[in-house]
């Protein structure tokens, strides 16, 4: 299976401007992302609409593509920077969209992702992982993920589902097991293509989670199961615990 993934980088941030480029220990987010995806992939490509982000991929010999600035989701960027990539190296199986923001990426949840499509029906992979305590059921600032029993996404969401309206709060993480959402994604070319093309739907606008787009189009979203803890950086202060971590580790 040859497998292609691709890394969105935007310079422009909301919270956090210049954050793919943001140093961490010696080397910026950009560049441990793409090292780390590297321990799991043989073709990893950077997506950006910004020549400072090219020429810092660039400066440690990394591949990028230089991509429009008018893609309102890392999709569209993702699949034109896939549509450059075949131009001059041929398609691939499977495209993997690699957060630009999580510099503790872990190899082997990439593993788990392209495992999925070993199955011919697959055309859309994630992964989720169970909530194992009260804290992080708590934590109402990630993505909540229902699932069916053949392990395919039902709805995403930024509330806490389901919602278990017979028993008190305090008791619902011992009688039903919640999944919130890691964003990683993988494509078969032909579903990358067309989800970027829909437009935006209903829920995904009421949630502002894209991935309800395909959802709500009739698409299915095939579900792996991650047992790594994500982090990804998204503020000043998430920037200052991940520099933290990576210096206590290296040293």
């Amino acid at each position: 299976m040859k497998v292609l993934a691709v890394i969105p980088a935007r310079y422009q941030s909301s919270r956090l401007p210049g954050k793919p480029l943001a140093e961490i220990h010696g080397k910026s987010m950009i560049q441990r992302v793409y090292e780390r995806t590297l321990k799991a992939m043989d073709q990893v490509v950077v997506a950006t609409d910004d020549q400072r982000i090219v020429e810092a991929v660039q400066a440690f010999g990394g591949e990028v593509v230089l991509t429009s600035k008018d893609h309102s989701t890392g999709t569209n960027r993702c699949l034109e920077a896939y549509q450059k990539w075949m131009a001059e190296q041929g398609p691939v199986d499977v495209i993997v969209n690699v957060q630009g923001d999580e510099p503790l990426l872990e190899p082997s949840e990439l593993q788990t992702l392209i495992d999925l499509f070993q199955d011919p029906n697959c055309e859309l992979g994630t992964l989720v992982k169970a909530i194992e305590s009260q804290a992080e059921l708590d934590n109402r600032s990630g993505c909540f993920v229902t699932i069916s029993k053949k392990h395919e996404a039902l709805y995403f969401s930024r509330q806490l589902i389901p919602f278990i309206r017979d028993l008190d709060y305090s008791e619902w993480l011992g009688a039903h097991t919640f999944y919130k959402h890691i964003g990683l994604y993988a494509y078969r070319p032909e579903a990358l293509e067309k989800f970027a093309h829909l437009s935006p739907s209903p829920l995904e606008k009421a949630e502002a989670l894209e991935q309800n787009r395909w959802l709500e189009n009739g698409g299915r979203i095939k579900v792996g199961f991650s047992e790594v803890e994500s982090l990804s950086v998204d503020t000043p202060e998430d920037l200052a615990i991940v520099q933290k971590i990576i210096a206590d580790l290296e040293g």
